[in-house]
């Protein structure tokens, strides 16, 4: 059943996808922010509330299930704290998550032209839940 689910990954693997997996495992992570761009560079679309997916650690595992609970596409400059808070990563200012946010939609390792980001650049805000931890 689990196999059927599309794979989720947060950040790169590495430290940065071990802190937000933990994150969610311990129901801290409620919400993410991707960019539009990206997913429509990967022909990809923002999932759909309702939709089940399988969270990947940073060794390729499934190691979670997550239900999402919210989806919505607006200008980075209405994402508001709740939400940045919700991210489970310790922010505590906007000016935080957006720095944050911007140097990982910037980064080198993301593939493709550079992208330019201001508060116009369309996100990608999604909450979800955590519906099951799976065993390794």
């Amino acid at each position: 059943m689990h196999g059927e689910l599309p794979d989720v990954e947060f950040g790169f693997p590495g430290p940065l996808r071990d802190q937000l997996v933990a994150a969610i495992l311990s129901g801290e992570k409620t919400s993410t922010t991707g960019l539009l761009e990206h997913y429509q560079r990967e022909g990809e679309t923002p999932g759909r509330v309702g939709e089940r997916q399988r969270v990947i650690d940073s060794d390729g595992r499934g190691v979670a299930v997550i239900e999402i609970t919210e989806s919505e596409i607006k200008p980075m400059g209405e994402v508001d704290l709740a939400f940045a808070i919700d991210e489970g990563e310790g922010f505590e200012t906007l000016d935080e998550w957006r720095d944050a946010h911007v140097r990982f939609f910037t980064s080198p390792e993301i593939e493709g032209p550079p992208v330019e980001m201001d508060d116009d650049s369309l996100v990608v805000c999604v909450r979800f839940r955590l519906v099951e931890r799976l065993s390794s």
